[in-house]
């Protein structure tokens, strides 16, 4: 994987670069942000040039090196991601007993999520961790003498999912790191790496991709519809992966928003309703048996709809991409629901469901308090 392979921040390469050229390459860097803006690709970027710096430009030596980084094979190169039990690994399991599946997964799409990731590998249901097993295979792999002669790198993906032995554990090798030795930090959630890892890295920060850059992308690589290209670049952000999941999921975006259809006007009719109220109870249940990340996904979704809404309702109509696929859903009709009142509560509410929902909360419980809180917002009056 080559830097000319990333998509947009042209800054961030350059900087990279730099470092190699002026031979200043920290030992321990931290990436942060939206995994889809393209951390993992430019950390790999980044390895193949340090890893492959020991032979002169245009030599077979360095073409052979470039290869064996490109099909994620290169001996110097080394990787770290959350995993858990499966048939595979029945106890302890380590990033190690998935490597082929974790070759197959990046060179199929390496702006992919955790959640995809643990799909991948079947364990979708579980919590994906980086356990204390982990650090003592990095501390082996570390200690080995480089492959080329040259730099060793290790990228740890997704490094917010260390628990806390193995991150006391890793902070040694952050503290008395081995000669040519780096270590990358892959995280979307920085709050979750401990602070004396932290202090001792350097930090880059990945901003969301312009839209511009995922339109290029799409139009020019993956020969997309410009018009299309241009609706999917609007509606994902700056994250890449988020991209390629509209223009893969249209099936799931259909669902959600069947389920948001129901919930909302359940909600509308549920007060003073009891009927509605037991309808609302019943909605709940039947989301809470989703898989978690489903339940997270959906959660997304509704602070998606509920962000369109409001755009609707001060007639911000030129950044608004939502179409409702069905027709007795309007969300003219809706805006005025939602207003300057009552989105704070109601983005805080969603929040806090999909954070009790990533920490193993009852599923059933959440929804049903998430909903009896819209219930209340969703009839507050707009003051002036």
């Amino acid at each position: 994987m080559e830097f000319s392979e990333i998509i947009g921040h042209q800054h961030i390469k350059s900087h990279l670069l730099k470092t190699i050229e002026n031979g200043r390459i920290p030992h321990a860097q931290l990436f942060i942000g939206i995994n889809g803006s393209g951390l993992l690709p430019m950390a790999i970027a980044y390895a193949s040039e340090l890893i492959c710096k020991t032979y002169p430009k245009d030599s077979s030596k360095y073409k052979l090196c470039h290869s064996k980084i490109a099909k994620l094979e290169h001996p110097d190169l080394h990787f770290v991601y959350p995993v858990n039990t499966s048939d595979i690994a029945s106890k302890n399991a380590i990033s190690d007993n998935y490597a082929t599946a974790w070759r197959e997964f990046i060179l199929e799409n390496p702006y992919a999520s955790l959640f995809e990731w643990l799909q991948h590998i079947g364990i979708e249901k579980k919590q994906g961790i980086i356990s204390k097993y982990e650090a003592e295979n990095i501390s082996k792999k570390l200690s080995l003498k480089s492959f080329e002669g040259g730099y060793k790198v290790m990228i740890i993906w997704m490094a917010d999912n260390m628990n806390s032995e193995c991150s006391n554990k890793i902070l040694k090798l952050v503290e008395e790191p081995t000669e040519k030795t780096v270590l990358i930090f892959i995280t979307e959630k920085e709050e979750k790496i401990i602070t004396t890892i932290k202090s001792r890295c350097q930090k880059l920060n990945f901003p969301p991709l312009s839209e511009a850059s995922i339109v290029d992308e799409l139009v020019e690589k993956r020969e997309i519809q410009e018009n299309i290209a241009v609706n999917t670049a609007r509606r994902a952000r700056g994250d890449f992966n988020k991209a390629l999941q509209l223009l893969d999921e249209a099936n799931e975006d259909n669902i959600f928003e069947e389920w948001f259809i129901t919930w909302v006007r359940t909600a509308f009719r549920a007060k003073g309703n009891k009927s509605a109220i037991n309808s609302l109870i019943d909605w709940s249940e039947s989301i809470a048996n989703q898989g978690r990340e489903t339940q997270k996904k959906f959660i997304s979704f509704c602070l998606e709809l509920f962000r369109e809404a409001l755009l609707k309702n001060y007639q911000a109509d030129s950044i608004l991409y939502f179409e409702p696929n069905d027709d007795s859903f309007s969300l003219d009709k809706f805006a005025p629901f939602v207003h300057q009142n009552n989105i704070f509560e109601i983005t805080e509410a969603l929040e806090n469901a999909f954070y009790h929902i990533e920490r193993n909360g009852n599923a059933k419980m959440i929804f049903t308090d998430l909903s009896i809180q819209l219930t209340r917002l969703i009839h507050r009056k707009e003051t002036a």
